[in-house]
């Protein structure tokens, strides 16, 4: 991954969580890693635990950016967010996956994306 591109994918978790705090969330975490993958950020605002994937891009070229979330990646997030809800053992009493696309500067959030 080029710096340039690792440059573009932090500034768009920094958007996205600015809007998740803007909303009244609470950062739980950041790039939560274990052996099997990542979680671009987990958001809480009550009983309701958010997994964000977050994706960003400086065109349209390849596709709209929330069009790389994949049936396979949905998968692979479904799989990290139950394995970070047993590590922490937090009980949320209810949870929503949702895409952050970022294009060019420009935040769309698509809440229960998935």
């Amino acid at each position: 991954m080029t710096q340039a591109r690792r440059q573009r994918g932090i500034a768009g978790e920094d958007v996205a969580a600015a809007w998740y705090l803007s909303q009244g969330y609470e950062l739980v975490a950041r790039n939560w890693r274990c052996r099997t993958g990542e979680l671009d950020l987990i958001v809480r605002r009550g009983p309701l635990f958010v997994f964000c994937e977050v994706k960003s891009r400086r065109t349209t070229a390849f596709g709209a950016p929330q069009e790389a979330v994949t049936r396979d990646k949905r998968q692979r997030i479904r799989h990290l967010a139950a394995r970070w809800i047993e590590d922490s053992r937090v009980r949320p009493v209810e949870i929503r996956f949702d895409v952050a696309a970022v294009l060019d500067d420009q935040l769309e959030v698509i809440e229960g994306a998935f």
